[in-house]
């Protein structure tokens, strides 16, 4: 057929399966810029099929006639559409929805991270095999084209470490309570309320999404699968004011964060609020933001950020992988992708050889020998002080029958995971040590 301005009028027809948040946003992209799209992808993109639960759903979207359906095989078996975008989200019947559309003959677009972190292994053999391509943008940090920046643009590079803030929930509840004194509980609610937290949000505060999300980075970066139950997983939970504040003191901003890094020939990865100095961008990422610092053994550092979340930075995401696809670098680029290795280049290191410095926050009663009984639990693991602070407390008789509780706190200098787990382990048999025990890491 003729071309128009210079695109052919042959379309590259897809399929978005799932029409929830995200799906409605690639959706919406497709068909109001159906000419930027056009123009980009080298000839028009339209929307051929939109595979929903419920047809009689009300949606933010008006869709051409015929297009909604709740059955999926109108996809499967249209040799016309030829890209599938997956946005049904979680593990079932996600997974199974994947394999069937690779088989159907379909390249796959998916912003599914949980997916690709229980079932990547299958879901990219089985692409592979087929010769089809599933492409991934947007299951990490939204919007921020950090796939495209570790699989393609860093290419040249070993990627040597990750620190990144990957989950804008959690970076939204403790921007709050640092700039405004909220408590977790209510810098929780003010982001369900904005639709930055879900009713349950669980897997954000708990550490898992980001997670998820660090372990698809270590997959590209350094072609090594590990699970999220392979490394520490620390949420926001337990982080309070007085953690907060007593942080902001000495110069540094409590972030969740996501880390890993080459040690030798081991990965050493970690997602966990940690104490990040003042100066660092890393600690200046406000609200809802994501932001990744990249380093390569050729470049150096390199940063990204934007958001991480919400539908139409996602759905940003998404569109680039189906013109990615229209014009042939994804399946360039997934048939060259360092994922999942059966021989591994790199091995995750010993948990209890991880090294971090550490920030303690420990109540301790306020009498004789309580310190020299802690530094000398900390001295006896080969723990070394870099310093200790405790708020001067007013005279008291010391024969007085209810002790004061007061706060300390402590600074290590770099030590083992190990060593401090033993140190845990003896502080539990002090008495004058009360619980909660806070105990965070400090990034290098």
């Amino acid at each position: 057929m003729p071309a128009t301005d210079g695109i052919p009028q042959s379309p590259l027809q897809i399929a978005i399966v799932g029409m929830g948040n995200v799906g409605t946003g690639v959706a919406k992209i497709l068909i109001e810029q159906a000419d930027r799209i056009a123009h980009r992808a080298g000839r028009p993109v339209v929307v051929k099929h939109a595979i929903v639960k419920d047809e009689t759903k009300s949606r933010d979207i008006v869709l051409p006639p015929g297009v909604l359906s709740s059955d999926l095989s109108r996809v499967l078996n249209d040799p016309t559409v030829t890209v599938a975008v997956e946005t049904i989200g979680g593990l079932h019947p996600a997974k199974e929805t994947v394999l069937a559309l690779l088989k159907a003959g379909k390249d796959v677009v998916t912003a599914n991270k949980a997916l690709l972190c229980e079932y990547g292994h299958e879901l990219f053999g089985t692409a592979r095999e087929l010769g089809r391509t599933i492409a991934f943008e947007a299951a990490v940090a939204g919007g921020i084209p950090i796939i495209a920046a570790v699989g393609q643009s860093m290419a040249a590079n070993q990627i040597i470490g990750i620190q990144a803030i990957l989950n804008g929930t959690s970076n939204y509840i403790l921007t709050e309570m640092q700039l405004y004194g909220r408590s977790y509980a209510a810098a929780l609610k003010q982001a369900q309320d904005l639709g930055y937290a879900e009713a349950d949000p669980s897997l954000d505060v708990n550490g898992t999404d980001a997670a998820q999300k660090l372990s698809i980075l270590v997959q590209l970066a350094f072609g090594t699968k590990l699970a999220v139950a392979d490394f520490p997983v620390v949420g926001i939970d337990a982080v309070d004011q007085t953690d907060i504040r007593c942080a902001e003191e000495l110069g540094y901003t409590i972030k969740l964060l996501a880390s890993a890094k080459l040690t030798g020939k081991h990965i050493e990865l970690s997602v966990r609020p940690t104490l990040v100095k003042k100066d660092r961008p890393l600690s200046q990422i406000p609200g809802p933001f994501n932001a990744i610092l990249l380093e390569g053994d050729m470049v150096g550092p390199v940063w990204y950020s934007g958001r991480g979340a919400g539908q139409l930075p996602t759905a940003s995401a998404v569109t680039a992988d189906i013109i990615d696809i229209a014009v042939g670098r994804a399946q360039l680029t997934f048939s060259r992708l360092d994922l999942w290795r059966e021989k591994p280049a790199f091995t995750n290191l010993g948990l209890d050889d991880y090294t971090s410095r550490y920030f303690l926050r420990l109540k301790v009663e306020d009498k004789p020998r309580v310190m020299a009984d802690i530094t000398g639990i900390l001295g006896k693991h080969g723990i070394s002080l870099a310093s200790v602070i405790q708020p001067e407390t007013p005279e008291v008789d010391s024969a007085a029958a209810n002790v004061p509780v007061v706060p300390l706190i402590i600074m290590t200098h770099r030590t083992t995971a190990g060593q401090l787990a033993a140190a845990n382990r003896d502080f539990d048999k002090l008495p004058a040590i009360h619980h909660p025990r806070v105990c965070l890491a400090v990034a290098d």
